[in-house]
């Protein structure tokens, strides 16, 4: 994995496991209930969240997470398939999320920067995030990150009792499995 940050045990970046399933839920329900960062209404129950879960290891599709130093599970990341579609195989999007009690702390940095490395292993060209277009946080932390902003669909959700807007930021991930594609 990259980075400095990822070898301090405050934010050690492992592999989520079944054992977390509770604690990612909790962190989706959160930004479910509180934010614009999923356009979701209702939380996630025990169930979906096993089957989401279930899902990512049938597709074999990291899971990473920061664990605290007190165990506490402070942040996760993902991906999943851009479109279902044979031409998007090297492109994905990722998600990244960050218990609120632990926001501002560099957990985001860290697990954007796994992500990325695991999306480079695996021989990804594009990481593709849809953010909220009012998360500042989620947008600076990409910018500074080299994602570059790709598009906006404008009021592509309703929540909270306002249009939302979604913006994409892109990043081309450096190959080191395949040595490129074509």
């Amino acid at each position: 994995m990259v980075g400095e940050s990822l070898f301090r045990e405050e934010h050690r970046v492992i592999r989520c496991g079944r054992e977390h399933i509770d604690a990612i839920g909790a962190i989706y329900n959160d930004a479910i209930l509180n934010t614009t960062a999923l356009y979701e209404y209702e939380p996630r129950s025990a169930e979906v969240m096993v089957a989401w879960f279930a899902g990512k290891e049938a597709a074999g599709l990291p899971v990473l997470g920061v664990v605290k130093e007190s165990g506490v599970l402070a942040g996760f990341a993902t991906w999943g398939p851009f479109r279902p579609f044979p031409a998007y195989c090297f492109s994905a999007e990722h998600s990244v999320y960050v218990d609120n009690r632990f926001r501002g702390q560099g957990v985001g940095q860290t697990l954007l920067n796994a992500i990325l490395a695991e999306a480079s292993a695996a021989g990804l060209h594009t990481l593709i995030g849809g953010i909220d277009s009012t998360n500042v946080a989620s947008i600076s932390l990409h910018k500074k990150l080299g994602f570059t902003h790709c598009g906006t669909i404008r009021e592509a959700g309703f929540k909270f009792g306002r249009w939302l807007d979604l913006d994409f930021w892109q990043k081309t991930v450096p190959d080191t499995k395949s040595g490129g594609h074509g």
